[in-house]
């Protein structure tokens, strides 16, 4: 059974508000998909297909991280990118009262409060990349442009 296409996410209604053009692409999840077997069912390459991964550093403050489903975040590339001594992998019980997103939903596109993000230097390389549309079945296709645009993001060596 295919998830609605129809239905609208918070994160589209900030892409439509923002007036930032997007695809949106809805799939039936499964308990514990990866982000593979997602690109797998969009029938995208898993170089277009980026997931959101939130971090903590040193300092307290928090740190987003959006790479290609395929990959892993280094961790300390993305420490030298945020300019932290040392970043970690918040624990998932966080996430959603600090993004207001749960596991396999979270979006670089509106969380609850902004927080410093980045994006794989890779997807510059993109016409279009999927990330999260905030709630899980959903995803969302739009240039990295756009997506810089929308989450306030900045290219990096993350992988």
């Amino acid at each position: 059974m295919a998830a609605k296409s129809s239905e609208k996410t918070n994160v589209m209604r900030i892409l439509d508000g923002k007036k930032i053009p997007y695809q949106p692409h809805a799939y039936q999840p499964d308990a514990a998909m990866s982000g593979v077997q997602i690109a797998a069912l969009l029938g995208e390459e898993t170089e277009k297909v980026f997931k959101t991964l939130v971090t903590v550093g040193k300092t307290g403050q928090h740190y987003v991280f959006v790479i290609p489903v395929a990959a892993e975040l280094d961790l300390k590339k993305a420490a030298a990118a945020s300019g932290e001594k040392s970043i970690a992998m918040i624990k998932q019980k966080e996430l959603l009262p600090l993004t207001g997103y749960i596991h396999g939903g979270c979006s670089p596109i509106g969380m609850k409060k902004p927080f410093p993000t980045w994006i794989h230097e890779t997807a510059q390389h993109q016409e279009t990349v999927f990330v999260s549309a905030g709630k899980v079945g959903f995803q969302i296709e739009l240039t990295p442009a756009d997506l810089v645009r929308a989450a306030g993001c900045r290219f990096g060596d993350l992988v």
